[in-house]
């Protein structure tokens, strides 16, 4: 488990219908406990994917797109780290509240929430996407590329 001591209260009045009260509510159960395990996921690389799945098993068609854009952008594995947010309901709600952003995967840069698939995937087309990740300084050096070939 990510982090098991948390548990999510659910609201089913439907006077939280609203995106902007319900994102206001669920805030609230995001424990201090929850948000530093998430704030060290992230701190833990330059890149940071929260996925469904594995970057070898994703077990989803977006987390699956998005590992591919990130390895035909370069990035260096050693800068890389990705949590499963199937292996724990806390970490798959606590991602979402944390970023307020509703959907997995979600990818982190330098500390920095950059988006969901459709925001990296307009990116990777766009070449914004090669250009964060250069200036992060996440992609494999030139160097160990000319090596590796």
């Amino acid at each position: 488990m990510f982090l098991s001591k948390f548990n999510l209260i659910r609201s089913c009045s439907p006077i939280f219908r609203s995106t902007t009260l319900l994102r206001h509510q669920t805030r609230m159960f995001l424990s201090t406990e929850i948000r530093k395990a998430i704030q060290d996921a992230i701190e833990s690389a330059p890149v940071v994917l929260f996925m469904k799945g594995t970057p070898e098993f994703p077990k989803c068609g977006f987390s699956r797109a998005t590992i591919g854009l990130l390895g035909n952008q370069g990035v260096d594995p050693v800068k890389f780290a990705a949590y499963n947010v199937l292996e724990d309901p806390e970490l798959r709600e606590g991602i979402k509240e944390f970023s307020e952003w509703p959907t997995i995967p979600q990818l982190f840069v330098n500390k920095e929430f950059v988006g969901g698939c459709d925001v990296i995937t307009s990116m990777a087309r766009s070449g914004e996407l090669a250009d964060l990740l250069e200036e992060a300084h996440a992609l494999v050096p030139e160097e160990q590329e000319a090596k590796d070939n």
